[in-house]
C-alpha cells in the first residue's frame, strides 16, 4: 500500500513536467485579421449601435460578431469588440425593465473575450485595461478577493503601458466602493493623474481649470486618449462627468462643479446627447452627495455615472 502512495506522489511532478513540455512545444494562437464580408458587416454593426447608443440592439450584433469570430478565432479586434459588447450590456443593465441574475454572465463572457484579445495582441494596452476591469468586476460580483487582487495588478500593468487611457479605465469600475475606502480614493487619485498627464502640468485641485490646455488637442500618439475621437466622439465630456461624480461622492461638490464645467470647454459640447444630464448634475451637486454615497439614486440624474444606465455611451454615443 505504501509503495502505491510513493508511486502516486512521484507521478504528480512527472505529469506536471510533461504538461509544461507539451505546452512549450504546442504553438500559441497567432493573430490574423479577418477580411470576410461577415466580419466587415459585424464590425459595421458594432460601431453603428455604439455610436447611436442602441443598447437594445446588442444581442443581434453579438450574434454577428460571434459568427465572425468563430469563422476566424484569431482576430484580436473581433475578440475585443465581443468583450466590449458584453461589458456594455452589464454596465448599462439599468436600461432593462427586468434585470435577471443571468446578467452576471455578461462579465464572465467579457473576461473570456478580452483574455483572447490580450493573448492575440498583448501590445494593445486597451485590451489589457479592459481585461483588468472584467477581472476586478467579476471578483466584486462573486466576492472573490483574490480575483480582485489579480484584476488590480492587471490594471496596474495596463496603466504602465498607456497611463493616459488606463488611469481612467482602471478607476472607472473602482468608483463603486465606499467613498472612504482605499480603493475609491486611489481611483479618484488616478483621475487627477490623468489630468496632469493630459495637461502636461499639475492642476490646482482647488481650481481645476482645463481651459489653458485646450489648444493641445491631438489625435496622435498616447495623448489622443485625452480628447474626443471617431471611436469616442465625446470622450472629453464623459471623462469630466465621471470625475465630477466621483468628487461629489467623495463629499467635494464645489470642486466637482468646477470639474463638471470643464466638459463645457469641448467644441462638441452642444451636440453631446448627455449635456442636459451634466447640467442637472451641476445644479444638484450638493444634493447628490447623499445619493451617490448611499447609492440610493433611482434615476440617471441621481445615480453615479457607472450606475446610470449610460455608463458606456456617455463617451461613445455620437448623436
Amino acid at each position: 500500500m505504501l509503495s502505491r502512495w510513493i508511486i502516486l506522489l512521484l507521478a504528480v511532478p512527472v505529469l506536471a513536467a510533461c504538461e509544461r513540455i507539451a505546452l512549450m512545444t504546442t504553438p500559441k494562437k497567432q493573430a490574423h485579421a479577418s477580411h470576410s464580408q461577415l466580419a466587415t458587416n459585424a464590425e459595421k454593426s458594432f460601431w453603428d449601435i455604439l455610436h447611436n447608443g442602441q443598447y437594445a440592439h446588442i444581442p443581434d450584433t453579438q450574434k454577428l460578431l460571434l459568427a465572425a469570430y468563430l469563422q476566424n478565432p484569431n482576430d484580436p479586434a473581433l475578440a475585443g469588440h465581443l468583450g466590449f459588447l458584453h461589458i456594455w450590456k452589464i454596465t448599462e443593465r439599468q436600461r432593462d425593465n427586468n434585470i435577471s441574475p443571468t446578467i452576471t454572465n455578461e462579465i464572465i463572457l467579457s473576461k473570456k473575450y478580452f483574455s483572447d484579445a490580450v493573448e492575440l495582441d498583448p501590445t494593445d494596452a486597451r485590451y489589457q485595461g479592459f481585461l483588468g476591469d472584467t477581472m476586478l468586476i467579476e471578483g466584486q460580483i462573486f466576492n472573490d478577493q483574490q480575483e480582485q487582487v489579480r484584476g488590480y495588478y492587471q490594471l496596474k500593468r495596463a496603466i504602465a503601458m498607456w497611463p493616459q487611457f488606463n488611469y481612467f479605465a482602471a478607476g472607472y469600475p473602482m468608483s463603486t466602493p465606499d467613498a472612504h475606502s482605499e480603493r475609491f480614493r486611489q481611483a479618484l487619485d488616478w483621475q487627477w493623474l490623468t489630468l496632469d498627464l493630459c495637461s502636461g502640468a499639475h492642476l490646482d485641485k482647488d481650481h481645476p481649470d482645463f481651459s489653458p490646455y485646450m489648444s493641445s488637442e491631438t489625435q496622435q500618439g498616447p495623448m489622443r486618449a485625452c480628447w474626443n475621437s471617431w471611436i469616442a466622439p465625446h470622450n472629453f465630456e464623459g471623462f469630466f462627468m465621471n470625475m465630477g461624480d466621483m468628487l461629489v461622492k467623495s463629499g467635494e461638490p464645489d470642486t466637482a462643479v468646477r470639474i463638471y464645467n470643464n466638459a463645457r470647454l469641448s467644441k462638441t459640447y452642444q451636440s453631446w446627447p448627455f449635456k442636459d444630464m451634466l447640467e442637472k448634475r451641476i445644479k444638484n451637486a450638493n444634493a447628490n452627495v447623499h445619493h451617490f454615497q448611499q447609492a440610493d439614486g433611482h434615476t440617471p440624474d441621481t445615480s453615479m455615472l457607472i450606475n446610470s444606465g449610460y455608463g458606456c455611451v456617455i463617451c461613445h454615443q455620437a448623436r
